[in-house]
Parts: C-alpha cells; sequence; structure tokens
C-alpha cells in the first residue's frame, strides 16, 4: 500500500529518552504533539523508566518484594495470638462435634 491509498504522514520529531543504565530510545511523536511528549519513557531495554535529561536520568522504583497472605498475618499477629487463636477454634468445632475425634 503506497502513500496515495494511506494519506500523506503527519511530520514526525524524535526525542531522547535516557534511562540509568545510559539506554537511549528515540521514540516519534508528531510536531504539533511534541509539545504534550510525556516527561519519561520505559526504556524498552531494561525497563527502566528514562528522562530527557541525559545526566540526571530518573531513578528506578524501588518494588516490594511479594509477600504471601501469611506473611501479612504474622505482620499483624504474634505466635502467641495465633496459638491463641487457633485454640478457640479448635475448641469450637470440638464443642460443636460433641468431642469426638476420627480415628485412622
Amino acid at each position: 500500500m503506497g502513500e496515495a491509498e494511506r494519506g500523506d504522514a503527519a511530520p514526525r520529531i524524535w526525542i531522547s529518552y535516557w534511562c540509568a543504565n545510559g539506554h537511549e530510545t528515540r521514540p516519534s511523536f508528531a510536531e504539533e504533539a511534541a509539545e504534550e511528549a510525556p516527561a519519561t519513557w520505559d526504556c524498552p531495554r531494561c525497563g527502566f523508566p528514562a528522562g530527557q535529561d541525559q545526566e540526571n536520568p530518573p531513578s528506578p522504583s524501588k518494588n516490594e518484594p511479594y509477600k504471601t497472605h501469611l506473611a501479612y498475618v504474622k505482620e499483624r499477629r504474634s505466635d502467641e495470638d495465633g496459638a491463641a487463636i487457633l485454640d478457640e477454634a479448635l475448641a469450637a468445632l470440638r464443642a460443636r462435634r460433641g468431642g469426638r475425634t476420627t480415628g485412622a
């Protein structure tokens, strides 16, 4: 498909962005939208944020490591609290079952 079928291409401008690893990314924007170009751009090589100032690229954000549900519970409860809750739940179960235990 040629230019005639697609129409004329808008005039383009390329803006350089640099990440903390020194990678340069040059996305293109339409000339009229260049003033509204984003201040940061994700580096396609390493994923770090990239800025337009080569000497002062934005620093990568610090991500908290993934925590399991149990890790969050342990932050809120002590081991003693957990043992007390478990004992209470077991007592309630035993009371409901009439003190019966299952045999193997």
